[in-house]
């Protein structure tokens, strides 16, 4: 692919987050997304097939970026700094791509939706980088008995997205820092020390 035709990607994946921020994926068209672009209605067609094929290419494109971003994080010697700085950056992503992340809470848990089979991968993909980490805890003999590692992982991948949101929209004013060691209060105290 030429770098024009990167470019021009791109810039429908801008545009499409920017009016499924404001508006939501279901109700978009491809003219808004077109005009919003500055292309032709034509070009959305010739690079994604159509509007279900753009919006599916963009969440797979920012789910993967998020599991490249946690996954840059899983070699820390220590099982729980490893979990801390994926919790970091997670934060870190949603931080940088609200918008994208709004998305993907309000198409993740919407009952069916449209993207539900892509939304389903993706989501798998995330939790297993998690659970890869809540098993290296449990590994350490750092979990508590009982505590099942495929729950605590969807547990605290709802909880990152959703407190991380709530930090963007309602506690602007609390740093990254705070509201990290907000969630990691959770997780240490299922998490035994040393």
């Amino acid at each position: 692919m030429s770098p024009r035709g990167e470019n021009t990607k791109q810039k429908l994946f801008e545009a499409t987050l920017r009016l499924a921020t404001a508006k939501g994926l279901a109700g978009l068209t491809v003219d808004e997304i077109a005009a919003e672009a500055g292309v032709a209605k034509g070009t959305v067609y010739y690079n994604f097939g159509s509007k279900d094929g753009l919006i599916d290419a963009l969440l797979r494109y920012g789910v993967g970026q998020l599991a490249g971003r946690l996954r840059e994080h899983t070699g820390e010697p220590d099982p729980v700094t490893a979990l801390e700085s994926l919790v970091d950056t997670g934060l870190a992503f949603i931080a940088e791509y609200r918008g994208f992340s709004q998305i993907l809470v309000s198409e993740l848990w919407r009952t069916p939706g449209q993207w539900q089979e892509t939304l389903s991968l993706l989501r798998e993909d995330i939790i297993s980088i998690v659970k890869e980490q809540l098993q290296r805890v449990a590994d350490a003999g750092r979990l508590p008995e009982g505590v099942e590692v495929p729950t605590a992982a969807a547990g605290l991948f709802g909880t990152l997205l959703v407190v991380a949101l709530d930090w963007q929209v309602f506690q602007p004013q609390r740093t990254r820092a705070e509201v990290r060691d907000g969630i990691m209060l959770l997780v240490r105290g299922v998490a035994r020390g040393n």
